[in-house]
């Protein structure tokens, strides 16, 4: 019998916050549990505590989990959430990705200050983003625009923008809906022509491996369609040797058994790039994954990727 509260860690941002409280009313769902039995953690990652720096500079994604992995692993926490986006490829020693919560709309949001669109951004105008990947779709949709380094959380970049610092920005549209904050883009990007990281818009839960009580509570709230295809994006970045150094998309997702995956790679300037599209059983979703990485390593060649180190 449960008598202390679990402990949810999770980053302090309004975003990351809101996918806790998230993650704890769906545990309390599903399990009949009082919001009392349940204590969320508030931890600052070197990755926010630095913003005046590109996250490939500083050593990709795990910044904004190794203080927080640190605590799971300890015993410290039962359970940490995050944004599956943030997740590195490569997990510590004895945590894993135990449950993810149903999956947000992954298109990319524009939100331009003198145009609508990206497309109607007038001719050398700047544009702001932290994503290699987003400034890479960028370069290759307008090679005419200036592309400037966008860091902080969801409000420091939109006072960036009303401040003048660029033209327009870019967002992920399942975060300013989870922020209630659907009146601030301008244009919803076609994941065809602008497609998403890995992962994005898909709230992760990571616990410890052998912790069958806390991993038996959160298989009741774990999304399948979402877990099968986030396994599969995950796989692919992992095949591509793939962080924040490097620009990557993919996109799967699961219709009753079958699942199909679309995948990018390219060059950070835009101008080149490869495509691969794959099918297969979702029960295969890792193996999908892996092969379509291999495949378009393989349809790209090594000169290809001399320019992401």
């Amino acid at each position: 019998m449960q008598t202390k509260p679990f402990r949810i860690g999770t980053r302090g941002s309004p975003l990351a916050l809101a996918q806790a409280y998230e993650t704890r009313d769906r545990l309390m769902a599903a399990h009949g549990l009082a919001e009392p039995m349940f204590e969320i953690v508030v931890l600052s990652t070197q990755g926010d505590r630095i913003t005046d720096r590109p996250l490939a500079e500083l050593g990709g994604k795990g910044l904004f989990t190794e203080e927080i992995e640190a605590q799971l692993r300890s015993g410290d926490l039962d359970l940490a959430v995050h944004s599956s986006k943030d997740m590195p490829t490569k997990l510590p020693e004895g945590l894993f990705l135990s449950a993810f919560l149903p999956r947000e709309d992954v298109r990319d949001a524009f939100i331009g200050k003198t145009a609508p669109k990206l497309t109607e951004l007038p001719h050398g105008a700047t544009v702001g983003s932290s994503s290699l990947r987003r400034q890479a779709l960028i370069r290759r949709l307008r090679p005419d625009l200036n592309v400037i380094t966008f860091r902080g959380q969801v409000d420091t970049r939109l006072r960036k923008l009303a401040e003048g610092q660029a033209d327009g920005t870019l967002l992920a549209y399942a975060g300013l809906r989870r922020l209630g904050k659907l009146d601030v883009p301008t244009e919803l990007l076609d994941p065809k022509d602008f497609p998403p990281a890995p992962a994005q818009g898909a709230i992760c839960i990571e616990s410890r491996t052998g912790d069958d009580r806390m991993n038996s509570l959160l298989a009741a709230i774990n999304d399948h369609p979402t877990y099968d295809a986030v396994t599969c994006e995950r796989a692919f970045l992992a095949a591509l040797d793939g962080s924040c150094r490097t620009p990557i998309a993919g996109y799967a997702v699961c219709d009753g058994d079958r699942l199909s995956f679309s995948g990018m790679i390219l060059t950070p300037d835009g101008s080149r790039f490869h495509e691969i599209d794959l099918e297969g059983a979702c029960g295969d979703a890792a193996e999908i994954g892996r092969a379509a990485g291999e495949a378009i390593r393989a349809k790209a060649g090594p000169d290809f990727f001399s320019s992401w180190s």
